[in-house]
């Protein structure tokens, strides 16, 4: 029997119980993927937040345990432009709002001043430009509208609502003035605010939550961190941090990375305990076989090798459907009402990568002992148990 041939013949001898145990193995692999990849995910929009405005560097409360919910005061923004290799400055306060008649909780809202760089960034060619004051009722004197909002494209549809409409916050009514497209998933399933308004709905007048920058262009990559030094020096309050800096050392980000591996964990348990059962189960079954190939002269090597080439086989056909599989759900939750505008769906290939890496992984570990108890048979005991 040639060498394949012993390995094809091993795999097939209970097809049942090797697809199941493909199975198995495949929904482990995929879940440490699609777990991978809504971290990766959630990490790439909120990324794309700062990159797709070119932003710099990003000033939030020093000693705050979630920055994204930090407090500022909004006078920190005009000394914070003055600092020098600093070209523009803009605060922004994040909060969660609902539109409790569409039925959708949980909308970021981020409050700007329309005036600023960062709200003249967004395009929105068709923005209505309106008086609040303008638009009273004829009869009662009072404003038709509380203020102005402006929604991005994916927020806009999944509440049905368009441009010159009224979306109620709060019981008010707020005018649609535009409905902007943004280079970031998470801004386009999100909500603008003039900031004045957005602080006195959630009672934080004259707060932000943090400040955007942007440098000079004539200081390079290498020359951001001496922006961040002098900015640091403004006030002990402040922590300043390149873009990518904030958004690695970030709490949330760091917490999604940590809980898909810590779920993956049983997963990945599971398929190496199926993985061992199959191979140890496919060794115990073909004693006989093994110690003939023993007495014909197959070296112990050579044997390990081929219980090695199984496991590893089967890892390899685990990881490449489970990574399809991941790729699938990826794409079914950035379309699901819950996680649209949020989710960034990636498969990139690291994440292919560490598929592939934990599948060999589970595939050697599983076969480490069989290949053990494999090796350790004389061919006279084999021949024996065959006989």
């Amino acid at each position: 029997m040639t060498y394949f041939g012993f390995v094809l013949k091993g795999l097939m001898r209970r097809p049942l119980r090797t697809g199941l145990t493909l199975m198995a193995l495949a929904t482990a692999i995929g879940s440490v993927m699609a777990l991978s990849g809504v971290a990766e995910g959630f990490t790439e929009s909120f990324r794309g937040v700062y990159e797709s405005h070119r932003v710099d560097v990003v000033v939030s409360r020093e000693g705050s345990a979630d920055r994204l919910s930090s407090s500022l005061e909004e006078s920190y923004v005009a000394q914070v432009t003055s600092v020098e290799g600093v070209a523009h400055a803009a605060g922004v306060l994040l909060e969660t709002l609902s539109a409790e008649e569409q039925q959708v909780y949980g909308i970021p809202a981020m409050g700007m001043r329309t005036d600023s760089w960062l709200f003249t960034d967004y395009a929105m060619p068709d923005r209505e430009q309106i008086d609040v004051s303008a638009t009273a009722g004829e009869h009662d004197g009072e404003a038709k509208h509380a203020g102005e909002v402006f929604l991005g494209e994916n927020l806009a549809k999944r509440l049905d609502v368009s441009m010159g409409e009224t979306l109620a916050l709060f019981d008010e009514p707020y005018l649609v003035a535009g409905v902007f497209q943004s280079g970031s998933v998470w801004e386009n399933g999100s909500m603008i605010l003039p900031l004045s308004q957005l602080q006195q709905l959630t009672g934080r007048d004259g707060q932000i939550t943090y400040i955007n920058v942007l440098v000079n262009e004539s200081i390079d990559a290498s020359q951001v961190q001496s922006v961040v030094h002098r900015i640091q020096q403004v006030d002990a309050k402040l922590l300043p941090l390149a873009t990518d800096e904030f958004v690695r050392s970030d709490t949330r980000m760091q917490l999604a990375g940590a809980m898909a591996w810590m779920t993956s964990t049983i997963a990945l348990l599971v398929g190496a305990i199926g993985t061992l059962n199959t191979m140890m189960m496919s060794v115990l079954e073909r004693t006989g076989e093994i110690g003939i190939l023993r007495a014909i002269g197959w070296p112990a090597k050579r044997i390990a090798g081929v219980i090695l080439c199984e496991s590893v086989i089967l890892a390899l056909l685990a990881s490449l459907i489970g990574g399809i599989g991941a790729a699938l759900l990826l794409q079914l939750l950035a379309t699901s009402d819950a996680t649209a505008g949020m989710l960034q769906p990636t498969m990139a290939a690291n994440v292919w990568l560490r598929g592939i890496v934990v599948g060999l992984g589970i595939g050697i570990l599983g076969a480490s002992l069989p290949i053990w108890r494999a090796s350790q048979m004389r061919p006279t005991d084999a021949l024996r148990h065959h006989g």
